[in-house]
């Protein structure tokens, strides 16, 4: 299995890419693509209605500002969802955090922390989900942990 990660625009990038590094410490793959919940919303779509059958085990879905991608994201797959508030609109971050944390009930998505820190840590959760079913990564989260959850 691999993690799609997703973004509204190209500039979410730099942060995104802590998500693809800690996955690939972790041992697995992932793909990043760019589509916005506003500026294309059947691309979001299709990439999701196709996210189980194209191999993907998890989403990591990031966003800044009305953050509407992470929500979307998980409207049109039932795949588990991670979604990264990104600093872009009021200051850090915080409308993005509210937009992604305030999901109705029956349409989760997990939230982490702003930026970076939040970026890491969708990967360590996408980990740990795939642990479950993977002795390799079960193996490589205990290493993580025993290494001060440092990479």
């Amino acid at each position: 299995m691999k993690v799609m990660i997703i973004m509204g625009s190209v500039s979410d990038e730099p942060v995104m890419q802590e998500s693809q590094k800690w996955l690939s410490w972790f041992g697995i793959a992932s793909d990043m693509i760019v589509a916005s919940a506003h500026r294309n919303p059947e691309q979001v779509k299709e990439h999701m209605v196709n996210a189980q059958a194209n191999g993907y085990g998890a989403v990591i879905a990031a966003a800044g500002m009305a953050a509407a991608l992470p929500g979307v994201c998980a409207a049109y797959t039932s795949l588990p969802v991670f979604g990264v508030p990104l600093d872009g609109g009021l200051p850090g971050g915080i409308d993005a955090l509210y937009s992604i944390v305030q999901m109705p009930a029956g349409l989760p998505v997990g939230t982490l922390a702003v930026g970076k820190a939040g970026a890491r840590n969708a990967a360590v959760l996408c980990a740990r989900v795939f642990a479950l079913s993977d002795p390799a990564i079960a193996e490589k989260v205990e290493a993580f942990k025993g290494q001060g959850y440092k990479i």
